[in-house]
Protein backbone atom coordinates (compact mmCIF):
# COMPACT_ATOMS: atom_id res chain seq x y z
CA UNK A 1 0.00 0.00 0.00
CA UNK A 2 2.75 2.32 0.84
CA UNK A 3 4.21 1.58 -2.39
CA UNK A 4 1.17 2.73 -4.48
CA UNK A 5 0.80 5.93 -1.73
CA UNK A 6 4.78 7.03 -2.71
CA UNK A 7 4.23 6.11 -7.06
CA UNK A 8 0.76 8.50 -6.62
CA UNK A 9 2.52 11.24 -5.09
CA UNK A 10 5.48 10.91 -7.95
CA UNK A 11 3.09 11.11 -10.54
CA UNK A 12 0.71 13.91 -8.86
CA UNK A 13 3.70 15.85 -7.68
CA UNK A 14 1.99 15.51 -4.13
CA UNK A 15 4.92 16.29 -1.92
CA UNK A 16 6.21 13.69 0.84
CA UNK A 17 7.36 13.92 4.23
CA UNK A 18 10.28 16.46 3.52
CA UNK A 19 7.52 18.86 2.05
CA UNK A 20 8.77 18.58 -1.60
CA UNK A 21 7.49 16.14 -4.53
CA UNK A 22 8.04 15.65 -8.25
CA UNK A 23 6.80 18.98 -9.24
CA UNK A 24 9.49 20.83 -7.04
CA UNK A 25 11.50 22.81 -8.41
CA UNK A 26 15.60 23.76 -7.00
CA UNK A 27 14.23 27.34 -6.11
CA UNK A 28 11.61 25.62 -4.10
CA UNK A 29 13.97 23.57 -2.35
CA UNK A 30 16.73 25.97 -1.42
CA UNK A 31 14.33 28.23 -0.69
CA UNK A 32 15.28 30.90 2.36
CA UNK A 33 18.76 29.38 2.01
CA UNK A 34 21.81 32.40 2.09
CA UNK A 35 24.97 30.38 0.41
CA UNK A 36 27.13 32.97 0.46
CA UNK A 37 29.62 31.39 2.26
CA UNK A 38 29.49 27.90 0.14
CA UNK A 39 32.13 26.70 -1.90
CA UNK A 40 30.14 23.94 -4.64
CA UNK A 41 31.95 21.97 -7.05
CA UNK A 42 29.10 20.55 -10.04
CA UNK A 43 30.73 18.03 -12.26
CA UNK A 44 28.45 17.89 -15.58
CA UNK A 45 27.63 21.25 -14.80
CA UNK A 46 27.45 22.40 -18.12
CA UNK A 47 23.99 21.29 -19.29
CA UNK A 48 21.25 19.42 -17.57
CA UNK A 49 20.26 18.80 -14.10
CA UNK A 50 24.06 20.08 -13.14
CA UNK A 51 23.25 23.46 -14.94
CA UNK A 52 20.17 23.93 -13.25
CA UNK A 53 22.20 23.02 -9.90
CA UNK A 54 24.55 25.48 -10.82
CA UNK A 55 22.54 28.45 -11.60
CA UNK A 56 19.93 28.05 -8.76
CA UNK A 57 22.82 27.74 -5.99
CA UNK A 58 24.80 30.48 -7.49
CA UNK A 59 21.47 32.32 -7.64
CA UNK A 60 21.53 31.92 -3.72
CA UNK A 61 24.92 33.63 -3.37
CA UNK A 62 27.45 30.04 -3.61
CA UNK A 63 30.58 30.33 -5.27
CA UNK A 64 30.13 27.46 -7.83
CA UNK A 65 33.01 25.86 -9.65
CA UNK A 66 31.66 23.94 -12.90
CA UNK A 67 33.92 20.69 -13.63
CA UNK A 68 33.56 20.04 -17.00
CA UNK A 69 35.16 18.27 -19.83
CA UNK A 70 33.55 20.57 -22.54
CA UNK A 71 34.85 24.18 -21.96
CA UNK A 72 32.96 25.26 -24.98
CA UNK A 73 29.11 24.07 -23.28
CA UNK A 74 30.69 25.06 -19.86
CA UNK A 75 32.18 28.90 -20.77
CA UNK A 76 28.35 29.00 -22.56
CA UNK A 77 26.77 28.23 -19.27
CA UNK A 78 28.59 30.68 -16.89
CA UNK A 79 27.82 33.05 -19.70
CA UNK A 80 23.58 31.99 -19.20
CA UNK A 81 24.30 32.26 -15.51
CA UNK A 82 26.04 35.57 -15.33
CA UNK A 83 23.15 37.12 -17.74
CA UNK A 84 20.39 36.17 -15.36
CA UNK A 85 22.79 37.30 -12.65
CA UNK A 86 25.56 39.30 -12.65
CA UNK A 87 27.11 39.13 -9.50
CA UNK A 88 26.94 35.41 -9.51
CA UNK A 89 30.60 33.85 -8.59
CA UNK A 90 31.22 31.13 -10.68
CA UNK A 91 33.99 29.24 -12.31
CA UNK A 92 34.74 26.24 -14.52
CA UNK A 93 37.49 24.34 -14.28
CA UNK A 94 38.41 21.66 -16.77
CA UNK A 95 37.70 18.08 -15.46
CA UNK A 96 37.57 14.90 -17.81
CA UNK A 97 36.80 12.19 -15.82
CA UNK A 98 37.95 9.36 -18.09
CA UNK A 99 41.25 10.58 -17.25
CA UNK A 100 43.57 10.66 -14.23
CA UNK A 101 45.74 12.99 -14.95
CA UNK A 102 42.89 15.68 -15.80
CA UNK A 103 41.33 14.78 -12.48
CA UNK A 104 44.84 15.31 -10.37
CA UNK A 105 45.28 18.34 -12.55
CA UNK A 106 41.82 19.89 -11.74
CA UNK A 107 42.59 19.02 -7.78
CA UNK A 108 45.55 21.00 -8.68
CA UNK A 109 43.71 23.95 -10.02
CA UNK A 110 40.98 23.98 -7.21
CA UNK A 111 43.59 23.58 -4.18
CA UNK A 112 45.62 26.43 -5.27
CA UNK A 113 42.47 28.49 -5.28
CA UNK A 114 42.58 28.00 -1.03
CA UNK A 115 38.98 27.77 -1.13
CA UNK A 116 36.75 25.38 1.44
CA UNK A 117 35.04 22.52 -0.53
CA UNK A 118 31.87 22.70 1.00
CA UNK A 119 29.18 20.96 -1.15
CA UNK A 120 30.27 18.57 -3.96
CA UNK A 121 28.11 17.53 -6.45
CA UNK A 122 28.99 14.17 -8.56
CA UNK A 123 26.60 14.94 -10.93
CA UNK A 124 28.36 14.15 -14.50
CA UNK A 125 27.15 10.82 -15.74
CA UNK A 126 27.59 8.19 -18.39
CA UNK A 127 25.53 5.04 -19.15
CA UNK A 128 25.37 1.52 -20.37
CA UNK A 129 29.59 2.03 -21.62
CA UNK A 130 31.40 -0.92 -22.32
CA UNK A 131 34.15 -1.61 -19.99
CA UNK A 132 37.72 0.21 -21.17
CA UNK A 133 40.65 1.95 -19.59
CA UNK A 134 41.30 5.42 -18.65
CA UNK A 135 43.20 8.00 -21.16
CA UNK A 136 46.08 7.21 -18.89
CA UNK A 137 45.78 3.44 -19.01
Amino acid sequence: MESIVSMLRLVTGIAGKSGFGSASTAEDVTHGIDATNITAIITGGASGIGLETARVLAGRGAHVIVAARNMKAAKDAKKLILHENASARIDILQLDLCSIKSVKQFAHDFLSRNLPLNILINNAGIMFCPHQLSKDG
